[in-house]
């Protein structure tokens, strides 16, 4: 597979979607979001609008993202860098390193805000003028 060196809508698409097979198949995060997310089509197409709001601003999600991690039970630090790893690693093979550099560093500043709007321990300050979508 051919890397994308731009960031559009396809590239986001092709990210999301190989990023969540992985974490299906991730013995630490595969169960928490299968118990989670029932519908895996509006959950893949939903997490492509929140990805592409955020590094195209297209303005196409619509939700509260904090409320739905705080909705889900038996999170914690360790889920969070799990993800950010398999993130990182995906992001690194489906982009080019410009791109992946990038969605990287949104997926870091978006996870600390998660985390430290979770309470959860050992969760990095917050960063300036990071608003979480919803």
């Amino acid at each position: 597979m051919d890397r994308f060196a731009v960031l559009d809508a396809a590239a986001i698409a092709a990210l999301v979607d190989r990023f969540y097979e992985r974490v299906r198949r991730d013995p630490a995060l595969g169960p928490v979001f299968e118990a989670a997310v029932h519908d895996w089509d509006e959950h893949t197409r939903t997490l492509v609008s929140f990805w592409s709001s955020v590094a195209l601003g297209e303005r196409t999600y619509r939700g509260n993202p904090m409320g739905v991690h705080r909705a889900v039970g038996g999170i914690d630090a360790a889920h969070f860098e799990r993800w950010l790893a398999l993130w990182r690693d995906t992001a690194g093979e489906v982009l080019e390193p410009a791109a992946a550099a990038t969605m990287i560093d949104y997926a870091d500043r978006i996870g600390a805000s998660l985390q430290l709007g979770l309470g959860l321990a050992g969760t990095r300050a917050p960063v300036p003028g990071l608003r979480i979508l919803g």
